[in-house]
C-alpha cells in the first residue's frame, strides 16, 4: 500500500480527503478515552477516530501536525518503538486492521517525526464500534452513526468488481493464448469441442467477459496481457513465499506471477509443487501415496482467493509456503453472510460473481464458488489436522493448510470404505468431518441424523447406555492402527466387565467407596451407570455394603465368595483329572 509523504499531508483537507490531525507533541493522545467519563469525550481518540472513519470508507489519524492547513509539522512521541503493538493493540480492540508508519520531516537526522495511522474502509454490509456505538465523523465530532445510516448499512449488496467496464482496455490487450487455453477447458468441460472453432471475441461476449465491445475487469484478470494487467490491476498480482521454516521472518525465495490467469495457475502449482514431497502408505498388498500438499486442495484455496478476492483494495494474494505447512491470505473478509462457523453450511454470494462464474464454466472451481467442501473433506480423509480458518478477519482470509500426518490410520481406513465405490457413493464432507470428530472422542457433536447414518454405513459403532452413550470409529480402524487392544478397550460394559475391574482391587484392599469404582471404570461408564452396577452387584449378594452416606464402604460378597470357591473346586478337579490321563504331569 502506497504511503503518504510529509508534503503530500501538508495538503490534505480534513473534511475532503477524510483525515484528522492532531498535535500530541509528548504523545499524550489517548488511545482509548482514558479517564474521561462523558462518551462525547471519549470517543475523541485513537480507536474513536479509526472506528468513525473505518466505517465511513476510510481515511488518515495523523499525528504531529498541526490542525490549521497548511499542517505544519510540530512531531510527536505518540507510540515511538511501538508502531507494532498499536497495530495490534487496534485489530485487538475494534477488530481493524490499519496500517501504521511513522515519517519524518527531516530524515536525515530523524527530526519532525509524525506518526500515520491509515485506516482502511468497512467491507459492505459491516458496521464497528467504540464501545457499543458504530460512530460516524461529523465536523470535528464523533457522533452516533443515525439509524437511517445503520439500516442502510446492514442492507448494503457487495456490487460485482469483476462485471465491471475496465475502461481504457479493448480486445487488443488480451493475450491470444490465454484465451486459447480458456476455449480448451471450456470445451473440455461442458463437452462442446465446436466451441474452439467460434471466433475469439464472440466467445469472451458470449461469456459475458466484453460488453459491446468494451473489455470487463474479469476478462482483464483471465486473459489480459501482462503489462496491461500489471498497469491497470498490479494488485491482481500473487506472490508465492518459500521459507526453510515457520520461525524465519525473512523468505528463501520469492517468486511474483503477474501474468493472467489462465497461464499463471499452472505454472504457479508447478512452483509449488516442486517442493513438495509424500508419504507411501501400505496396506496388505495395496500402495498408495499421500503428498504433503494435495494438489487438488491446494488449486482449489488459490482459485477461491482469486475469485473471492476484493479487487478493490491494493494488496497482492500472498502465499507462504513452508516444508509442512501452506499459508494463503487474501485481502477482502468472507462474502456476505459467511463466517468461519457457517463455512461448508451457507452457500457463498461470490464477491466476483461474473468471474466466479466463468471459472465454474471452464472447469476451474465449484459453481457456487467456494470449494471449501473439498479442501476439508481431501485434507480430512489424508489424516492431517482440518484446514485452519480461524485467522480470518472482515478484512482478509486466511488459510493455514498442514502437511502434516496426523492419523496415518484414518487416512486408510477411509481410503478401504470407499475406493471402490462409484463416486455418487462416497463419502461427502460432512460424514468425513463427522467420522474425525468421532475419531478424537468427541461424538456428542455428530448431529443424530449423521449417527445414523454413520450406522448405517457400518463406519460407527455404539458403545455405553442411556447417557453415557457414545460412538468409536468402527474395528476396520482399530484394526489398520494395530490397537485392537484400544478397541477390547472400548467394547460394552456389563456386569462380567465391571466384576472383572473391581474384584481384583477389593481382593487386594478389603474395601472400597463408590469413588473408587468411579475412577476404576472411568471411560467405560458414566457415574450414574456405576452407581446402578453396584447397587445391582449388591442386590445379588456379589458385594456387600456397610455404612451409610459419605461413610458407605462395599466389600466381596458371600455369593461372589461362593462362586469363587466353587470354580476353584472345579478348577482343581479337573486339574487332577487330567493329571490322571496323563494328559499333564
Amino acid at each position: 500500500m502506497a504511503r503518504l509523504t510529509i508534503e503530500q499531508l501538508k495538503k490534505l483537507k480534513e473534511s475532503e480527503d477524510k483525515v484528522e490531525f492532531k498535535r500530541a507533541e509528548q504523545g499524550n493522545f489517548a488511545y482509548d478515552g482514558g479517564s474521561r467519563i462523558k462518551p462525547n469525550e471519549r470517543r475523541k481518540c485513537i480507536l474513536g477516530y479509526v472506528t468513525a472513519f473505518c466505517n465511513e470508507g476510510g481515511g488518515y489519524l495523523v499525528i504531529g501536525m498541526e490542525d490549521a492547513y497548511p499542517h505544519k509539522v510540530v512531531g510527536t512521541k505518540q507510540c515511538e518503538g511501538q508502531l507494532g503493538v498499536l497495530e495490534s493493540d487496534i485489530y485487538r480492540d475494534v477488530q481493524i486492521r490499519p496500517t501504521v508508519y511513522e515519517l519524518y520531516e527531516d530524515e536525515a537526522n530523524k527530526k519532525g517525526r509524525v506518526l500515520v495511522i491509515d485506516i482502511p474502509s468497512r467491507p459492505v454490509g459491516k458496521l464497528f464500534r467504540f464501545e457499543d456505538v458504530p460512530l460516524m465523523r461529523i465536523g470535528e465530532e464523533l457522533k452516533p452513526m443515525s439509524d437511517e445510516m445503520m439500516f442502510q448499512i446492514l442492507q448494503e449488496h457487495e456490487p460485482d468488481f469483476s462485471s465491471d467496464i475496465c475502461e481504457g482496455v479493448t480486445f487488443d490487450d488480451l493475450d491470444v493464448e490465454a484465451i486459447r487455453i480458456l476455449k480448451q477447458k471450456y470445451a473440455t468441460k461442458q463437452k462442446n469441442p465446436d466451441f474452439l472453432t467460434l471466433p475469439d471475441e464472440q466467445v469472451l461476449s458470449d461469456l459475458q467477459l466484453i460488453k459491446e465491445n468494451k473489455v470487463t475487469n474479469a476478462a482483464l484478470i483471465l486473459v489480459g496481457k501482462q503489462e496491461v494487467l500489471n498497469a491497470k490491476l498490479p494488485q491482481a498480482a500473487v506472490f508465492l513465499e518459500y521459507r526453510k521454516s515457520e520461525s524465519l521472518v525473512p523468505y528463501t525465495n520469492r517468486q511474483e506471477y503477474r501474468q493472467p490467469f489462465y497461464k499463471m495457475i499452472d505454472l504457479l502449482w508447478h512452483d509449488i509443487d516442486l517442493r513438495n514431497d509424500k508419504i507411501d502408505v501400505k496396506e496388505n498388498s495395496y500402495i498408495f501415496n499421500i503428498p504433503y500438499f494435495n494438489e487438488e486442495v491446494i488449486r482449489e484455496a488459490i482459485n477461491n482467493a482469486i475469485t473471492h478476492r476484493d479487487y478493490r483494495r491494493n494488496s497482492e494474494t500472498v502465499i507462504m509456503q513452508y516444508p509442512q505447512k501452506m499459508i494463503i491470505i487474501n485481502i477482502g473478509g468472507f462474502p456476505l453472510g459467511v463466517t468461519v462457523d457457517n463455512l461448508l453450511r451457507v452457500p457463498s454470494t461470490p464477491r466476483n460473481r461474473l468471474l466466479a462464474d466463468v471459472l465454474a464454466k471452464t472447469g476451474i472451481v465449484e459453481r457456487s464458488g467456494q470449494g471449501v467442501d473439498k479442501i476439508i473433506k481431501n485434507t480430512l480423509a489424508e489424516g492431517k489436522e482440518q484446514p485452519d480458518y480461524s485467522h480470518s478477519d472482515p478484512f482478509r482470509v486466511e488459510l493455514q493448510i498442514s502437511a502434516v500426518i496426523k492419523d496415518k490410520a484414518f487416512a486408510v481406513f477411509l481410503d478401504s470404505e470407499q475406493r471402490d465405490l462409484p463416486e455418487e457413493e462416497r463419502l461427502s464432507v460432512f460424514e468425513v468431518v463427522s467420522l474425525n470428530d468421532i475419531r478424537q472422542g468427541h461424538s456428542e457433536l455428530v448431529s443424530k441424523e449423521m449417527i445414523k447414518q454413520l450406522l448405517s454405513r457400518n463406519l460407527i459403532e455404539k458403545r455405553g447406555r442411556t447417557r453415557g452413550t457414545y460412538y468409536i470409529l468402527s474395528k476396520n480402524y482399530y484394526e489398520l492402527c494395530g490397537e485392537e487392544g484400544e478397541y477390547s478397550h472400548k467394547d460394552d460394559w456389563g456386569i462380567n466387565q465391571v466384576i472383572s475391574i473391581i474384584m481384583p482391587h477389593l481382593a487386594k484392599f478389603e474395601k472400597a467407596k463408590m469413588k473408587d469404582f468411579v475412577k476404576l471404570l472411568d471411560g467405560h461408564l458414566t457415574r450414574r451407570q456405576v452407581r446402578l452396577m453396584i447397587d445391582h452387584l449388591v442386590d445379588k449378594d456379589y458385594l456387600a455394603k456397610e455404612g451409610e452416606g459419605a461413610a458407605t464402604v462395599y466389600k466381596i460378597g458371600d455369593a461372589f465368595k461362593q462362586s469363587s470357591a466353587m470354580l476353584a473346586r472345579a478348577f482343581d478337579l479337573g486339574i487332577e483329572e487330567m493329571k490322571k490321563r496323563g494328559e499333564i504331569k
